[in-house]
């Protein structure tokens, strides 16, 4: 494997990568990949270009996507108002609906785009091989979900032959109903389920940020509290860090919150000493 031809120009440098590639040989990395910025298409092309990369490099990738601004503006079409309980939002049967639609269309999207690169990706949503089975988070939320339970050997299967899955965040509940849940949710509840050395959560910020804006490299779960306690890290940012505390304190090695309108911020992330975005370590 000639790694210099795989690797883009204004990426990591390569002697770092070699050193990097050796350490994830074994392992798993999972990747939340966020709706918020990702509607243009500059930055979901250089997603799909850091995947393919990862593939080549015989990497085991398993992608989660969102989809929330799609999501809001096929509601939007058809004059559906949203109401949000504690950042989730309320989902009746004529949303669900709306919501698999979108999301498994998204899913298609970002497995033919891979395909068209010559990298072998596989749908995985409440239509498609479902591997999530949920129960409902509360009732006056409607059909949203929290997983309860992940088929890891479909997606241990998947990896061995070299595919990369990419799950849509949706479950089954029961009677085949189809449950919504929060993207970092269920990318959270696989990477403790497969145990996976990293959990990359990309988003439209820089990453963790302290008093000053400033960004934070690297952070440990209990100084993370305490910037939660002092209201250094507010509102949207909660829910994420949580579900990045769970996940250390549940298996995952690291979690990453990373800056995803970057180039190759990914490939940075895996392959580089500095990384890209705050590294939380339990």
């Amino acid at each position: 494997m000639e790694i210099e031809k795989i690797l883009p120009k204004d990426g990591p440098p390569l002697d770092e990568v070699n050193k990097y590639i050796e350490k994830y040989k074994d392992e798993l990395i999972v990747i939340k990949y966020g709706g918020n910025v990702f509607i243009d298409r500059q930055i979901f092309n250089n997603f799909i270009n850091d995947l393919k990369i990862l593939n080549e490099l015989k990497l085991s990738v398993i992608v989660v996507h969102g989809g929330g601004p799609r999501i809001k503006r096929e509601l939007d079409k058809s004059k559906i108002e949203s109401k949000f309980i504690r950042g989730l939002r309320v989902t009746d049967e004529k949303i669900i609906n709306i919501v698999e639609n979108v999301l498994i269309d998204f899913n298609s999207d970002i497995v033919d785009s891979l395909k068209k690169k010559g990298s072998k990706a596989i749908s995985i949503n409440t239509k498609n091989n479902n591997i999530i089975d949920v129960e409902p988070e509360a009732k006056e939320l409607g059909f949203v979900g929290i997983p309860k339970k992940i088929n890891i050997d479909f997606i241990n299967k998947l990896l061995s032959e070299n595919l990369i899955p990419i799950i849509s965040p949706l479950g089954l509940g029961k009677n085949r109903q189809t449950y919504n849940i929060n993207g970092d949710t269920a990318a959270g509840a696989i990477a403790k389920s497969l145990k996976s050395k990293r959990l990359l959560l990309m988003t439209n910020v820089e990453g963790v940020l302290d008093k000053n804006k400033k960004l934070i490299q690297e952070i440990s779960s209990s100084k993370i509290l305490e910037m939660i306690k002092d209201e250094t890290i507010t509102e949207g940012m909660i829910p994420k860090i949580n579900t990045c505390l769970d996940a250390v304190n549940n298996g995952v090695t690291a979690v990453a919150i990373i800056d995803g309108r970057k180039k190759h911020s990914i490939l940075f992330e895996i392959f580089s000493d500095k990384g890209s975005g705050t590294l939380i370590r339990k």
